[in-house]
């Protein structure tokens, strides 16, 4: 690690922030969604991108006698998805979305690397929150290598690339362009641009490392030690994964007279 990078290892954690090993993150993350839902009291719940496969069971959704949309942008990934579900065909950085105010609690997994401007796509989810409701998104962070590379190669180069490395059922869970816009782990600028929104950060914990190198078993060794160490170094620019747990406010900031 150069020394600059050092440097900005010693930095103070900012409030909120925390770190740790990527299977954390995945192993923990439905169960966390719906510990959400319940501690807060949630009844209007909207998953964006959840196209194909919704997170929420319909069965916990009558149970818990929730308003749960589900907000894609391919009307053809929402037809995959079980009847039963209210289906919102929407570009969420778009300019005309409905239901504004209307949300208590938004979410995402594995969606915000794809949307076409971080801005827009974090803007709308303020617009699209109820006064004090919650936003919890999951997503995969530049400047991890593989992310970089997924970022640069060609569409169809990555998509070979990911089909080798991490085989999927195609029709159920498609490759889609990567843009990674706003995809940062909690680095100060990341922070400071989500409070600019509006948001008030609750928690924003990033992870290190993944498993694309598994196949590649020098590399996913090496790979696996470097997270290792990062974890008990963490450096917030070259974190693999984050979760970003954010607050609309009851109130707007009052402005200075």
């Amino acid at each position: 690690m150069t020394a600059a990078a050092t440097a900005t290892a010693a930095l103070p954690v900012p409030p909120g922030v925390s770190y740790g090993f990527f299977l954390e993150a995945w192993s923990d993350h439905a169960a966390t969604v719906r510990r959400l839902i319940e501690h807060g009291g949630a009844r209007t719940v909207c998953e964006i991108g959840g196209g194909a496969n919704p997170s929420l069971p319909l069965p916990f959704v009558r149970e818990r006698g929730l308003d749960y949309t589900i907000l894609d942008i391919s009307p053809a990934e929402l037809d995959k998805a079980p009847a039963g579900y209210r289906k919102v065909a929407a570009d969420i950085c778009g300019d005309d979305l409905p239901l504004a105010g209307r949300f208590d609690f938004m979410f995402s997994k594995m969606l915000a690397e794809h949307v076409a401007s971080g801005h827009a796509f974090h803007r709308n989810v303020f617009r699209l929150l109820a006064p004090g409701g919650l936003a919890f998104h999951f997503f995969p962070t530049l400047y991890a290598p593989a992310f970089v590379a997924n970022r640069l190669l060609p569409d169809d180069v990555s998509s070979i690339a990911l089909q080798a490395v991490a085989p999927r059922d195609s029709h159920r869970h498609g490759k889609f362009p990567a843009r990674y816009s706003w995809c940062r782990g909690p680095t100060r600028p990341q922070l400071a641009r989500l409070r600019a929104l509006g948001y008030e950060i609750v928690a924003y914990r990033g992870f290190f490392g993944h498993d694309y190198y598994r196949r590649i078993p020098p590399l996913h060794w090496a790979s696996r030690r470097t997270a290792e160490w990062l974890c008990r170094h963490p450096w917030a620019p070259m974190t693999s994964f984050a979760l970003a747990l954010l607050r609309k406010p009851e109130r707007p900031p009052e402005r200075a007279q």
